[in-house]
């Protein structure tokens, strides 16, 4: 399993992605977006999957990171 977190533009983006990924079984949380990351609306979720899983997040959706020892990867950018 790999970590990611996505960052969305809205709450409400961040709210839906976090229901889709718990009713798809993928293990999920809200929480305040690190200091590091800069993000619209200040909500992010992480996440835990086999791959990133962009079918499954809102469109509102602003960037996805890989997490890993060295920190958060940008890994999709939306504008």
């Amino acid at each position: 399993m790999t970590d990611y977190l996505a960052t969305f533009h809205t709450h409400l983006a961040a709210l839906k992605t976090h229901r889709t990924l718990s009713a798809a079984g993928i293990s999920a949380r809200m929480s305040p977006v690190p200091r590091k990351i800069s993000s619209s609306c200040g909500t992010c979720v992480f996440y835990s999957a086999e791959e990133p899983c962009y079918d499954k997040l809102d469109i509102d959706t602003e960037a996805v990171y890989r997490m890993d020892e060295s920190g958060a990867v940008l890994l999709r950018e939306n504008e």
